[in-house]
C-alpha cells in the first residue's frame, strides 16, 4: 500500500491532490491513500468562517466547499484529523468521526479505524494545559474564548486512546509529542528554527498527551505537522523493543516540505475505510461519562473490562457491516455567485451519520445538550502556562496570518520529497 502524508492542508485541497497527481504520473504509480496531520479547514460556507479560529481578515474560503457541494470529488480516499484552525461547528457535528465530504474521512476528535488491513489512529487539536483536564463546554456560536479552547485536546479523548491495547499502524497528531526532538536531530532543527532552542531545551517543545500515547501505543509510524518545518525521528521504545518512525511535515506552500510518500505492507485489499471494531467498543463503554460541561470526566465509574462489549461490537458488525455511514450535506454549501447573510443560515443541525452511528451502537445523542458556561474561570497558575497556544501569541511561529498563495505545480521536486 502506498500513503502520502500532508502536513497543515490550510484549506488548499485543490493544490495538494494536483501535487499527488502529478507525483502518481511521473513516478507511474498509484497512491492509495491520503493522510491529513491538521489545520484542514473543512469550511462549507460563510457561517463556517465564524468558528475558524484565525484573525478576521485572513478568513478565506479556500476549496474545501468544492469537494462538500459534489462540484469536485476527492482522487484520493482522505483521512484527517482537526489542528488549532478548523470550522470548529462542523467538526464538532462529526464528533466520532465522519464523512466530511465524499471521499474525505474525519476521524474524529480521537479514533482508530482500518484502511484494508492498516490499523489508523489519530488525536485532534493540540496540547493546552490550561483545559486539558476539563470537559467539552464549548459550542457554537463561539466567543472569543472558546473558539479558541474548543481545539484544545481534552483528557477523556486521550483516555479512551489510552485503553487501545491490539498495535497501531499509523498514529497522527497535530503537534508533535514532548520530546520527540530527543530521538532526532534537534541540533539542525534549530539551524533554521531559532526560537525552538529554549523550548527543546526546556522540555517544553510538543504534547505530553501525545508523548503518553507514543509510550503506550508504540505505532510503527507518527505523523504531525503544526511547528511548520520537516523533522524526523526514530524512537526505539525500550532495549530491543518496538521502532516508531516519526515525521513532522510543513504547511502547504511553495518550496515546503509538506508531503511524503512511502510504502506499508498491507494485505490485497479492498482498500476502503472501516470502522475499528476495539475502537468502537471504547467508544460506547467511556460515552456515558463523556464530560460535556467545564467538569472532567470521572474515569472511575468506568469498568475496563472491554471483552463483553467487544462481543457486542462484534456482533453487530457481522450483521451491518463496518462501512461507515453514508455522507450527507446539512447545510447549504458556497456560492460564489450569490452573497448570503450569516443569518440566512439555521442553527447548528445536527449530522445524521453521527445519529446513525450513535443509534448503531445504541448510545443516546449528547452533542448538542446545554452547557453549564461559556466562561472558564482559569486560576493563578494555570494563567502563568506559556505553551504553544498561550492567548498573547497562538502561534509563536509562522503564523497562519503569513501564509502564502500556494501557487499551480509546475516543478513537483520544489515540494515534495519522496521516500
Amino acid at each position: 500500500m502506498r500513503i502520502a502524508v500532508e502536513g497543515c492542508m490550510h484549506g488548499d485541497l485543490d493544490n495538494v491532490y494536483k501535487t499527488l497527481q502529478y507525483m502518481e504520473t511521473i513516478n507511474n504509480y498509484k497512491i492509495d491513500l491520503l493522510l491529513c496531520c491538521g489545520d484542514f479547514q473543512a469550511v462549507r460556507n460563510e457561517k463556517d468562517m465564524e468558528s475558524l479560529s484565525v484573525p478576521r481578515k485572513y478568513r478565506e474560503m479556500k476549496s474545501f466547499w468544492k469537494y462538500y457541494s459534489g462540484q469536485e470529488v476527492a482522487p484520493i480516499p482522505t483521512i484527517f484529523i482537526g489542528g488549532n484552525h478548523e470550522a470548529s461547528n462542523y467538526l464538532w457535528e462529526l464528533y466520532y468521526g465522519g464523512w466530511a465530504a465524499p471521499n474525505i474521512y474525519f476521524l474524529g476528535f480521537a479514533g482508530v479505524v482500518k484502511f484494508g488491513n492498516v490499523r489508523i489512529g489519530g488525536l485532534s487539536g493540540i496540547y493546552n494545559a490550561r483545559h486539558y483536564h476539563l470537559g467539552h463546554y464549548e459550542r457554537a456560536p463561539y466567543n472569543e474564548s472558546t473558539i479558541r479552547s474548543v481545539y484544545h485536546v481534552r483528557e477523556y479523548d486521550v483516555h479512551k486512546l489510552m485503553q487501545v491495547e491490539e498495535p497501531i499502524d499509523i498514529f497522527l497528531s497535530h503537534d508533535w509529542p514532548c520530546g520527540i526532538t530527543d530521538h532526532g536531530n534537534w541540533k539542525e532543527l534549530v539551524r533554521y528554527k531559532q526560537h525552538f532552542e529554549k523550548e527543546i531545551q526546556d522540555g517544553t517543545l510538543g504534547s505530553e498527551a501525545a508523548a503518553q500515547l507514543l509510550e503506550k501505543l508504540k505505532p510503527s509510524y507518527w505523523f504531525s505537522a503544526h511547528l511548520h518545518c520537516k523533522f524526523s525521528a526514530l524512537v526505539q521504545h525500550g532495549e530491543g523493543g518496538p521502532l516508531t518512525r516519526f515525521l513532522a511535515l510543513d504547511k502547504c506552500i511553495p518550496g515546503r516540505r509538506f508531503l511524503q510518500v512511502f510504502e506499508i505492507e498491507s494485505g490485497p485489499g479492498p482498500f476502503e475505510i472501516q470502522y475499528d471494531q476495539e475502537w468502537l467498543a471504547i467508544t460506547r463503554k467511556f460515552n456515558s461519562i463523556f464530560p460535556l460541561t467545564s467538569r472532567s470526566a470521572s474515569f472511575g465509574g468506568v469498568q475496563l473490562d472491554l471483552q463483553d462489549c467487544r462481543q457486542w461490537v462484534q456482533s453487530k458488525l457481522e450483521n451491518r457491516g463496518a462501512k461507515p455511514f453514508e455522507f450527507a450535506r446539512t447545510v447549504p454549501c458556497f456560492d460564489p455567485s450569490k452573497s448570503v447573510s450569516i443569518g440566512a443560515f439555521s442553527e447548528n443541525p445536527r449530522n445524521p451519520q453521527t445519529e446513525s452511528f450513535l443509534q448503531f451502537l445504541e448510545l443516546p445523542y449528547l452533542l448538542d445538550n446545554a452547557t453549564e458556561s461559556r466562561e472558564v474561570p482559569q486560576s493563578p497558575a494555570s494563567m502563568n502556562y506559556r505553551g504553544p497556544d498561550a492567548d498573547s501569541e497562538e502561534i509563536p511561529i509562522d503564523d497562519v496570518d503569513e501564509l502564502e498563495e500556494l501557487e499551480e505545480v509546475d516543478d513537483a521536486e520544489n515540494k515534495i520529497e519522496k521516500s
